[in-house]
């Protein structure tokens, strides 16, 4: 008696990318709708990430366009930029009232084998009835990371096995 063929079972989606804002969810379901336009952030915290992500993937248009209009540049000329950014670490983001948020953070970024971090208290208003950001108070450090030490990203890789490859 001739068998019929099994059916193929279907192939598993390709896996997302994560959200380089660190959120734990994939990029698709996390920042990408704010950088599309497809949503506003509804917290401070959420449009940090979202710029945070924006600056990680060199979108200036987006980064300008959540710029407070009293205090946004005329351009920051990120296509040209070298360094990659790894990692940011929410490091307080307390409630916003109606009108004005802050968010504490630190983002890292790597450039060969040299880290530098960001640490900036943002302060978030609104316009026009989204959140803005419309300046912050910021610190920059700076250090050489040997290829056998831990890489900045936090994934707990050396640097050579991780980001520096």
């Amino acid at each position: 008696m001739p068998t019929a063929a099994l059916p193929t079972p279907p192939a598993a989606p390709a896996p997302q990318p994560p959200c380089p804002c660190g959120g734990g969810a994939p990029l698709s379901d996390c920042c990408l709708p704010y950088l599309e336009g497809r949503a506003a952030p509804a917290t401070p915290e959420q449009l940090m990430r979202s710029r945070y992500t924006a600056y990680a993937r060199g979108d200036e248009p987006y980064v300008l366009k959540t710029w407070h209009s009293a205090t946004r540049p005329p351009a920051l000329g990120l296509s040209g930029e070298r360094a990659r950014w790894v990692r940011l670490e929410v490091l307080s983001a307390p409630p916003a009232d109606a009108h004005a948020g802050t968010v504490r953070f630190r983002a890292t970024a790597l450039e060969g084998e040299r880290a530098t971090a960001l640490e900036e208290v943002s302060r978030f208003t609104r316009e026009g009835g989204e959140w803005r950001y419309s300046d912050g108070d910021a610190r920059v450090t700076s250090r050489r990371v040997g290829r056998n030490e831990p890489c900045p990203c936090g994934r707990g890789e050396k640097l050579k096995r991780c980001c520096g490859r």
